[in-house]
């Protein structure tokens, strides 16, 4: 039988560019530390820790999670690493829930933690996600990967650049709520329309940051939930979904999935709806924390949610459907346009989410806010995973 599992405790660190003030395991402490305080446990009542950390060459270190071992209290204790790109806080968060509900454990710690702008190497790591035959030659990275994304999308559905600029808009506005964001300054949309490009149509102010930070979060069981936490936000679905990572096999008419939408998205969320028993998602949804590295990036993830018809994402932002008021808040957080440490990033989706349904968010708090969807995305768009989390169990 499935054990009820509910995140008891968040506990996450500011984002910044740099933190050369502590080192990578230093890092990691300062958030596990956090969360355990939330949860009111101590690290002797963990069972088992588990840490998010996408390709190590990401913090310049090999095996960063034996470093990192004793720091977060996993010495001693049943241990692994997860890393599926920048899906992982997303895979590692599933991972934790899978030993909670099956019974094997009754806590879980899961921290992530990245200090990407600190690696010379980063830049390399994101160059090479690609197919080594067909594609690694054509000098793809993470930019333009997603710009060809936008670029297909805009061709399907019309969108525009004023409707990416409206993404980017909003999720700023939200992250001068958060104390805890990279990128605090509210910009305008003339602003943003008019920063350079990148690469065609992303400008650099649809472009997330590279942050450094770490997040962490405490998983329990009903019985630990019940005597540990006032509000727990309760997982009551999740899934995750791996496509190729040869872009090729998603463009042309011969594909199953098209690049310019997130069907995988679409499938994960698919399934993770089924297992909360969410029919409607745009009407039974209280808000939504998109793992969005890009502003054309949220656009597709909002229709591929169920949010929206395809097509109808871009115009729906413009109108403010997604705003802090509007019909399904989207990144109340500011959401990774405002921090994004890469191993953590879509953990930080899953504490945000969770705050939301715990009513702990703060002056970002989505009001009556009782189910919330965090999602996370890895590679070369190939990794998604999407989690249910509500404050009824």
């Amino acid at each position: 039988m499935t054990v009820a599992t509910a995140i008891i405790g968040v506990g996450q660190t500011p984002y910044r560019f740099q933190t050369p003030e502590l080192t990578w395991p230093e890092l990691a402490q300062e958030a596990a530390r956090r969360a355990l305080e939330h949860a009111r446990l101590g690290v002797d009542d963990i069972d088992a820790v588990v840490l998010g950390l996408a390709p190590s060459a990401l913090v310049g270190v090999n095996e960063a999670e034996k470093w990192a071992a004793p720091a977060v209290g996993a010495a001693g204790k049943p241990y692994f690493r997860v890393n599926t790109g920048g899906a992982t806080g997303g895979s590692a968060a599933q991972a934790g829930y899978y030993h909670v509900a099956s019974g094997l454990f009754k806590t879980v710690l899961v921290v992530c933690a990245d200090k990407v702008a600190e690696s010379p190497d980063a830049q390399h790591v994101l160059n090479a996600p690609w197919d080594p035959l067909y594609e690694k030659d054509v000098t793809l990275n993470a930019i333009n990967m997603c710009a060809f994304q936008a670029v297909r999308h805009m061709h399907k559905y019309g969108t525009t650049e004023r409707q990416l600029a409206s993404v980017a808009v909003r999720s700023r506005s939200n992250g001068a709520r958060n104390p805890l964001a990279h990128l605090r300054r509210p910009v305008t949309l003339e602003e943003v329309l008019d920063s350079r490009y990148i690469c065609y149509p992303l400008k650099l102010a649809d472009c997330c940051p590279r942050s450094s930070g770490a997040c962490a979060v405490v998983l329990a069981s009903a019985e630990v939930a019940a005597r540990q936490c006032a509000r727990p936000a309760w997982i009551r679905g999740l899934s995750a979904c791996t496509n190729t990572y040869y872009m090729g096999d998603r463009m042309g008419p011969g594909a199953e999935l098209d690049h310019g939408d997130w069907d995988d998205l679409a499938l994960a969320a698919r399934r993770a709806y089924e297992m909360a028993g969410i029919r409607d998602p745009r009407r039974e949804v209280s808000l939504a924390e998109i793992y969005a590295p890009f502003t054309s990036t949220e656009i597709a993830a909002v229709e591929a949610l169920g949010f929206c018809a395809k097509g109808e994402g871009g115009r729906l932002a413009e109108a403010g459907a997604w705003d802090m008021g509007g019909e399904l808040p989207v990144n109340p957080s500011g959401g990774t346009l405002c921090a994004n440490p890469i191993s953590a990033t879509a953990l930080v989706r899953v504490a945000e989410a969770a705050l939301q349904v715990m009513g702990e968010a703060g002056e970002r708090q989505v009001p009556g806010a009782r189910v919330a969807v965090a999602t996370g995305v890895g590679g070369s768009l190939q990794f998604h995973t999407c989690l249910v989390l509500a404050a009824e169990r």
